[in-house]
Parts: structure tokens; C-alpha cells; sequence
């Protein structure tokens, strides 16, 4: 029988049966026969998931689906979660403040430090890779040119006084400890003025190179850092770092530390006649061994601790903390023997040659240059007795002085001239041994992270820019890596070292960390490259929304995973939209 105005929809039912409930869904269609209002089912829908179920009786009641595909248009997604964690701490450090005022070189500047952080590459790389990322987009310089960089770059150097005397301000205290150390970073080309040869850090004989001094506190924070000509020495360097201290930083009663090849003799002299600033340094070999023979230094001053302080004649107003180190004494005499060892078998084989037969070597000059050769790669040439003559080649060790210099394996001397109420024994060591922070900032900035060399550079403002954003980019990486250390190998704890001449040892959480490559939260363990690696990709999606008219599209983060939201967390930042 036909029917007229019929319509179809969901019936749901309930049955309660023993605190049970059975729900009930039925396909009907009601028709209206004879006046009156039936149903009928169509079919039984129980067994469809509650949501196609719920798309059923929305459809019947008329309203409109599509596919999420058809409805929504991704314009762009970019990397964000590394960049942005990177300036939520530049943020938080109060470093955009820091750089100057508000204005587009300022905000190049800041760009240029983060992507440094993040990833290091020359500046035009660094324009290229950061339109890739939201960095640029919510700092406003994805459309900087290569000019804009370098005049940027420019406007950063002409700000660094007082940016490094609101970092002194803020790390350096009357009193207080400052860390002092040089090294340097060849040059490609031939242009720039301060490219100069030089003693090599880097071990790349027949570069040229520039030198430059890094200053910190007491933990390792970058506060400074100063650019030299590639044939500048360590005291030269030194005497500079001294007077930025008194005049820019204001800063007259200070203790420096510096490594042996730093703090010489003229430069201690120099700073007594300045007054007011302490130093912690260390003695030479050649002054050990002096010490030794005069019979200051004995073995007997470490028969129930690894110190010992002594005062000597030769260094008036000067506190000598005498140190021995056993695992230090079996380290130098295992890289001596193997030294050793490898010259005499290659001056084994220049005495071969002078007895062969065929074409045997000959020339005291020839024989000479060889053997040369041979003493300056191995640097233990003082330890043999030669006989070099026209026709023969004989060598022997000396043993009695290898001996004597056994006899000190292991024994290093700290000078200082701070008064014992400032600073105790081990402090003084302790202070001479975190000189090892800034060793780390150098590798930081070096290779590690930041790879500020090589230099390509030609004018003399943009290597000390370049050399200021990789020191601000340093900066953030010391707060990071100290922030992120639950998520990587870091060691979270402080070494506790109940004898300061001891080797430092990680603490067993890192050891149990660094075996398991997992974190305390059971979460992959990270190097600080990775983790970074890992943040960026947490993405930012321009997304609009289809058949509404010409509406602007909206942001979207994908969802963080546990560890980008732990990462977040640890910088006290919660996930943010935006950069900045």
C-alpha cells in the first residue's frame, strides 16, 4: 500500500536486565495510512560504532558532511619547535633587551644568534635556512638580503660594549672569580687584516688565523669575548682582558684565572703594580723542576693528601698549592713510553740506513734532516743522546733524565697571590681547574655546536661580529644544555669531589643514564644536537578552512610528543604559537 509523507530516522531503545542496560538502535520509517501515523524498520544499526551511528542521525536530519580533505587546505608547514624553544630562553634570558633597541638590525641580530644555536652555517646559508623555519616569518626578516645580514651584523658590533658590561653586570661580582682562556680559528682568504700565522689551536699548519680571548664566570656563562691578530700572544691577550675588566666593566677587584702560558711572570708583575686584582695560575715544568731540586717540592708532602701548600722565596706574596694526581702520573708516563717508543723506531730506521748496503744514507746534513723530522713530530728529543756523523747514525736514551722527569709525573703547582681567608687550598685548585668550562665553551663554540670556524670573513668588524653572535649564541646553548639536562647524557648532579686534585667522575645516575640510553623517565636519552633535531619536528601549519569566503588561514601546532613537551617544561615555557 503506498504511503504519503513518509520520513526515516534513528530509534534508540533501553532494556535494563539484571543492572545491565542493552541500548537498541533501529533504522524506522514513519508513513502516515489512513489517517494515522505508523513505523516501520528498515534495518537494525546496533552494530555499527557509535559515531557512524551518530553520522546516520545527524545526515537524516539534514544536515551536510564532507571529507576533513575537502574542507581544509594546509598552505604551509614549517619547523618550529627548535626555533622557538631557542628564543623562548633568549626571551626569558632578557637577551633581545640585552642586544639594543627595537628595530629590524636588532631583530637580524637575534635571528642571526638563534639559527646559530640551531643550525650553525655561514650567514647567507643561515638567510636561506630560516624562511624554511617560523623563525623568520614571526621575527619579520624572512625577506632580509644578504646586505640587511651585514648590516646587521654591523649594528651588533657597535653594541657590544654594552651588551658584555650588562653581561659582566649580571655574571661578574667585586671579588669574584673570572675565567680567562685564547685560542684561535684559521682563516680561508687572504684579505682579512687581523688573518696572521701563528701558533695553531687548530692544527692546520701553513693557515693563517685569528686569536680571540673568552671570558666567563666562575661556571662557564660566556661574558665577553675579544678578537686579536692571528700572531698575538697569550700575555698580550691577557693584559687586554685585564683592562676591559677596570675600565668598561668597572670591575677593580677581581680575581683572573689563567692557564701557565697566560699568567707569566711580567704579567704577575704587571698586575701588582695595578693593584686590587688577584690571580690563580700555575707554574711551568721547568719551574716545578727547580722546586724540586731546591727540595721544596717532595714526594713526601703527599704521603696523606694530594696537596700541600708551600710558600718559596722565588714567588714572594704568592701561595704555592703543590698537587699530585695518580691516575695524572700513570696518564703522562704511559704518553711518554709510547712516545718513546715511537722515535726510536723511526730513528731505528735512519741508523738502518746509514749500514746498508745499497745506497746507504749519508751526509751529516741529510742524516740531520731526517732525524730532525722525526724529533719534531714526536717532541721527546730531549730524553735521547745522537751521534750524528757523515757516514753513521747512533742514538741512546737518557735515561737518568727521563727518570727525573718521572720522578714528577703527575705533580702540577697552582700560584696564587688571594689570600688564604678568601680562598682555601683546595679552592684554589678547584678554581684552577674549572679554567676546564672554558676549554668546553671553546669546543662549544669551535665544532660542537656552533662551528665559528673557520673564519670567511674579510673585514676586521664582521669577524668580531661573527665572533660576538657565536659568544651570544654560547650564551644560550650553556642555559640550554644546563636546562635540558634530565632529557640528554649531561650529568644532572655536580661533581662532589671530596679530594679537588681527584679526576672528576660522573655521577652514577649519568653513568646508569649513559648505559641504559634512557632517561630517568624512561625516555630515549638525547645528545643536545638530537634533542634539538627532535624539537624541530614539532610543526606549525597555516591551515584554512574551505568555502567560507576569503578568511585569513589560522595556525595549527601538531600535538607535542612527550618529550618536546618535557623539553618546554624544562625552560618554563608553556608550547608556544609564536617564535616570539
Amino acid at each position: 500500500m503506498a504511503s504519503r509523507g513518509g520520513s526515516v530516522h534513528v530509534a534508540t531503545t533501553r532494556r535494563h536486565y539484571k543492572d545491565k542496560t542493552y541500548e537498541t538502535h533501529l533504522l524506522r520509517r514513519s508513513y502516515r495510512e489512513g489517517g494515522k501515523v505508523k513505523s516501520e524498520t528498515v534495518g537494525n544499526l546496533s552494530h555499527l560504532p557509535p559515531e557512524v551511528i551518530d553520522l546516520i542521525r545527524r545526515a537524516l536530519k539534514g544536515e551536510s558532511f564532507m571529507a576533513a580533505s575537502d574542507a581544509f587546505t594546509i598552505e604551509r608547514s614549517l619547523p618550529h619547535g627548535h626555533v622557538a624553544a631557542t628564543a623562548a630562553v633568549a626571551k626569558r634570558l632578557d637577551l633581545p633587551r640585552l642586544l639594543g633597541p627595537a628595530c629590524r638590525e636588532r631583530d637580524l641580530a637575534l635571528a642571526l644568534i638563534v639559527a646559530r644555536v640551531v643550525r650553525p652555517s655561514s650567514k647567507l646559508a643561515a638567510t636561506r635556512w630560516w624562511q624554511d623555519t617560523t623563525l623568520a616569518h614571526d621575527l619579520g626578516v624572512a625577506d632580509a638580503t644578504t646586505d640587511d645580514v651585514y648590516g646587521a651584523m654591523d649594528w651588533l658590533v657597535s653594541q657590544q660594549d654594552s651588551i658584555e658590561a650588562a653581561l659582566a653586570k649580571r655574571h661578574l661580582s667585586p671579588g669574584g672569580l673570572a675565567l680567562y682562556d685564547l685560542s684561535s680559528s684559521y682563516v680561508e682568504g687572504s684579505c682579512c687584516p687581523l688573518a696572521e700565522r701563528g701558533y695553531s689551536r687548530d692544527q692546520k699548519r701553513g693557515k693563517a688565523q685569528i686569536n680571540y680571548g673568552l671570558m666567563t664566570d666562575a661556571e662557564g656563562r660566556p661574558v665577553s669575548i675579544e678578537v686579536f691578530a692571528g700572531n698575538t700572544a697569550d700575555p698580550s691577550a691577557f693584559v687586554s682582558a685585564v683592562d676591559k675588566l677596570r675600565q668598561r666593566f668597572g670591575l677593580t677587584q677581581m680575581v683572573m684565572v689563567g692557564d701557565r702560558g697566560m699568567i707569566t711572570s711580567a704579567r704577575i708583575d704587571a698586575l701588582r703594580e695595578i693593584g686590587g686584582m688577584g690571580w690563580v695560575s700555575a707554574l711551568r715544568a721547568p719551574q716545578i723542576q727547580a722546586l724540586a731540586e731546591a727540595g721544596a717540592v717532595q714526594m713526601s708532602l703527599f704521603d696523606e693528601t694530594g696537596l700541600a701548600e708551600i710558600t718559596h722565596l722565588d714567588y714572594p706574596g704568592e701561595r704555592l698549592v703543590c698537587c699530585r694526581n695518580p691516575a695524572l702520573a700513570r696518564e703522562r708516563a704511559r704518553k711518554r713510553e709510547d712516545l718513546l717508543q715511537a722515535t726510536e723506531k723511526e730513528l731505528s730506521k735512519i741508523h738502518q740506513a746509514t749500514l746498508r748496503d745499497a745506497r746507504p744514507l749519508r751526509g751529516k746534513d741529510n742524516i740531520g734532516l731526517r732525524v730532525g723530522r722525526v724529533l719534531d713530530r714526536y717532541k721527546v728529543g730531549k730524553h735521547f743522546d745522537l751521534v750524528i756523523a757523515d757516514d753513521r747514525f747512533d742514538y741512546a736514551r737518557k735515561q737518568d733524565r727521563i727518570d727525573k722527569e718521572a720522578s714528577l709525573d703527575g705533580v702540577y703547582v697552582v700560584r696564587t697571590s688571594v689570600a688564604r681567608d678568601n680562598l682555601s687550598a683546595p679552592q684554589v685548585v678547584a678554581a684552577y681547574k674549572n679554567l676546564s668550562v672554558v676549554e668546553s665553551d671553546f669546543r662549544s663554540l669551535k665544532s660542537v655546536d656552533l662551528e665559528l670556524r673557520p673564519i670567511r670573513h674579510r673585514r676586521e668588524e664582521r669577524v668580531r661580529a661573527h665572533a660576538l653572535i657565536c659568544m651570544l649564541a654560547e650564551y644560550l646553548v650553556w642555559h640550554l644544555r644546563k636546562a635540558w639536562a634530565p632529557l640528554t647524557f649531561t650529568d644532572e648532579e655536580p661533581p662532589i669531589e671530596a679530594d679537588p686534585v681527584a679526576t672528576a667522575e660522573r655521577s652514577d645516575a649519568a653513568k646508569e643514564k649513559a648505559s641504559r640510553r634512557r632517561t630517568a623517565d624512561n625516555e630515549p636519552a638525547h645528545s643536545f644536537a638530537t634533542l634539538l633535531d627532535h624539537l624541530g619536528t614539532l610543526i606549525r601549519s597555516d591551515v584554512r578552512v574551505d568555502g567560507v569566503g576569503e578568511q585569513p588561514p589560522f595556525q595549527q601546532l601538531s600535538k607535542p610528543t612527550p618529550i618536546q613537551r618535557r623539553a618546554f617544561e624544562l625552560i618554563d615555557t608553556p608550547v608556544p604559537l609564536r617564535v616570539l
